[in-house]
């Protein structure tokens, strides 16, 4: 998206919208399939564990974090006020409507779930992805710290993600198992956005850089392979998993999906021709495609197997969460519409030029969008 800098970048929107399609395949294509269905073809592990998109939505908040604050200072409460305004009326609208949903059928009232919902602002609670709205917020919090460290020393990111590792491991050997907070919260998802930003200070090494970056992604691939059949995310033995791999799984995902943000980003001059500008599109809506699809993914799947054909094999289901994806992008681009655009009207300029010259004025980034399932 355009932030309120008035800075764009296409290529980012490209891969913004690979994660919102792996995160919606994650959950459609486990409507006719159980989550221990493994596939045999390598690539597909990366869709049937298609939860690792959160992983990259956080990793290019971290990294565009970084390349928009490159060189300036920031307003840090109209920081804040503009990242409310791009979240939290779409996250309210889509709280609002599960309220209801959940309330007609009895599960909840709504005092209750107004109640839970509050919770949602500290605990990784809220539904339909809203829970990574909270980890980004809780990052927000943090950054400043993070930013006065980077300030100190290059190498202060770096460490920061080693002592993040290293409290997962204590953690684990404490309470038995790392899982959930690995995976719902900042105590694992701050690897992926220092990674982020770590990787947009070593953009001019990794620039061009194909032959490493297609390795990476190749080892990347065989092992999610090897984390699915071993019973990926829901059977691994179980739920929450007491492996060792929670404990360095975020930051294989943050650092992985680092190199090939840096590399995309700045290997190549990003066409603006339709297929681009589509693909360009549907990641400028992958924000309402992210917490809206748990809404319609049963009725499209309904449809595709009535009109269609029944879903019998795993490429049938990928092909059928590809049209079902498409599905979602009018709906999303009236909600972005209606929804979001009023609010983005708000924004106010944050971002100053000069360099910092007190410790009190905090650099930034901006148009971030995290889904994360």
């Amino acid at each position: 998206m355009k932030s309120s800098a008035g800075k764009y970048y296409i290529g980012l929107d490209h891969l913004r919208a690979i994660a919102a399609f792996m995160v919606f395949s994650f959950h459609f294509i486990h409507i006719p399939f159980p989550f221990s269905y493994d596939p045999t073809f390598i690539p597909f592990s990366l869709v049937n564990e298609g939860h690792t998109g959160v992983a990259l939505f956080m990793t290019l908040s971290g990294y565009l974090f970084a390349k928009l604050l490159d060189g300036k200072r920031i307003k840090y409460g109209s920081f804040l006020w503009n990242r409310f305004l791009r979240l939290a009326p779409l996250l309210f609208f889509m709280v609002t409507m599960q309220g209801i949903y959940e309330c007609l059928h009895g599960t909840t009232t709504p005092v209750r779930y107004f109640l839970e919902m509050l919770k949602g602002v500290v605990m990784p609670i809220l539904p339909n992805g809203g829970w990574s709205i909270t980890v980004e917020f809780h990052f927000y919090l943090v950054l400043p710290i993070l930013l006065y460290l980077s300030r100190k020393s290059k190498y202060s990111l770096c460490l920061t993600v080693c002592c993040a590792i290293l409290l997962r491991l204590m953690l684990r050997e404490e309470v038995g198992h790392i899982q959930s907070l690995a995976y719902l919260t900042i105590v694992g998802r701050i690897d992926q956005f220092l990674l982020g930003m770590i990787a947009f200070q070593l953009r001019d090494y990794i620039q061009g850089r194909h032959f490493l970056v297609l390795s990476g992604f190749t080892a990347f691939a065989i092992f999610y392979w090897y984390f699915d059949k071993a019973g990926g995310f829901f059977h691994n033995p179980s739920y929450p998993s007491n492996r060792l791999v929670w404990v360095y799984l975020p930051t294989i995902e943050g650092l992985v999906y680092a190199l090939i943000i840096a590399w995309y980003d700045n290997s190549f001059v990003h066409s603006h021709g339709r297929v681009s500008r589509f693909v360009a599109l549907i990641g400028t809506y992958s924000y309402s495609i992210y917490l809206l699809h748990m809404f319609f993914q049963k009725l499209i799947l309904l449809l595709l197997e009535r009109y269609i054909m029944p879903v019998s094999s795993m490429p049938i289901a990928f092909c059928f969460s590809v049209l079902g994806f498409l599905i979602m992008v009018p709906v999303a681009a009236l909600s972005f519409r209606f929804i979001e655009s009023p609010f983005l009207k708000l924004r106010t300029r944050y971002l100053i030029d000069e360099p910092a010259e007190s410790t009190l004025e905090m650099k930034t980034a901006e148009e971030t969008e995290t889904l994360p399932t």
